[in-house]
């Protein structure tokens, strides 16, 4: 079956038959926007999403050939939790991606051990401007309530994280939907990657995508389309 591809100002989308297809197909786009970074400038920055939707693309990418040891891993979002928690988005990476030839990658975490968030946020923020910035590709996920990265819709601040002119990295995010305190990347990191992808998986998304894509109060997702730049691509499997 051919994919369904829809396009509109904001957004490209890209439907397939199955995921795993649909995990073959990013895993080729990524690759070859890393290639094309590496190539450029010598070296590639990838922020990845956790949650249970990206284990089978992150398992597709890690056996890319490209050259890894040139590749910067890090995340879009992550719990405030340590790496050996089941909810820690870290360890999902080290699972899935960080495997096969992408273990040559070297990996960039979000949490460690602090006083609270708030300092937990500040370090961070000063450590990774040592990153090559900008992103060279950033994937995105997407709840029911049309959240993405940590941008929960009830989130104090959120005006904050959704600052197009922000000069922050990482912020911290306190929403009772989000479960535990977390940490994202802001809005203007994010709209500011070469390549911007949003992978979602199932009806149940697809239907809360098109209502966030549709006139009416914007969700969190939309701003992110609205805001960006380029047409984000998103990737869509039943």
């Amino acid at each position: 079956m051919a994919r369904e591809q829809l396009n509109s100002a904001s957004y490209n989308w890209n439907a397939f038959p199955d995921r795993s297809q649909l995990a073959s197909a990013l895993a080729g786009r990524v690759a070859d926007a890393l290639t094309k970074a590496i190539t450029g400038r010598g070296t590639a920055l990838l922020a990845v999403s956790g949650g249970t939707t990206p284990a089978k693309f992150l398992a597709a990418l890690s056996a890319a050939p490209i050259a890894w040891d040139k590749v910067i891993v890090t995340l879009v979002d992550e719990r405030f939790v340590p790496a050996s928690s089941p909810r820690s988005n870290a360890g999902l990476v080290a699972a899935n991606l960080l495997q096969n030839a992408a273990k040559a990658a070297r990996f960039v975490p979000l949490y460690h051990e602090a006083v609270g968030i708030e300092d937990a946020a500040a370090s961070d923020d000063a450590a990774l401007r040592s990153l090559p910035w900008p992103l060279d590709v950033v994937i995105l996920g997407m709840g029911p309530d049309g959240h993405t990265a940590s941008f929960f819709p009830d989130a104090d601040d959120l005006p904050k994280l959704l600052d197009p002119a922000s000069d922050r990295i990482i912020l911290p995010v306190h929403a009772a939907s989000a479960g535990e305190p977390r940490l994202t990347l802001t809005l203007a990191r994010i709209i500011d990657a070469g390549f911007i992808a949003l992978h979602i998986e199932g009806e149940d998304k697809r239907t809360a995508f098109d209502g966030a894509a549709a006139p009416g109060p914007r969700k969190p997702i939309r701003v992110v389309l609205d805001a960006s730049p380029k047409p984000v691509e998103v990737f869509w499997a039943p």
